[in-house]
């Protein structure tokens, strides 16, 4: 995933929120600042070079002390980004660093 051009997407007003996605921020309390925010100073932990239609990432980052990850896919010949779902990931599912996914 080519996270610059991604974020250029973003700065740009070139992306697009799924349905699922605003409500499940709803449900969770997680403002759509926050994404974009996690978007723009975050850091790809996955990449899912293979999805369809578009490739997409997993991306973590920081928000006053708290974790967030956002799947977010890249359309590169449309120049679009969409924004698949956003969630504070949990000590179950993740390693302290969240990052790493627990075996």
């Amino acid at each position: 995933m080519d996270l610059e051009k991604l974020r250029r997407c973003i700065r740009e007003g070139q992306y697009q929120w799924r349905k699922h996605t605003l409500l499940r921020l709803a449900q969770r309390e997680i403002s759509q600042d926050i994404i974009l925010e996690v978007v723009d100073k975050g850091e790809i932990i996955e990449d899912y070079p293979e999805d369809k239609p578009f490739p997409s990432c997993l991306i973590l980052g920081w928000v006053q002390g708290r974790p967030y990850h956002v799947v977010i896919a890249l359309d590169l010949e449309g120049f679009m980004a969409y924004i698949i779902t956003a969630y504070e990931p949990s000590l179950d599912k993740f390693e302290p660093d969240f990052k790493s996914r627990r075996k």
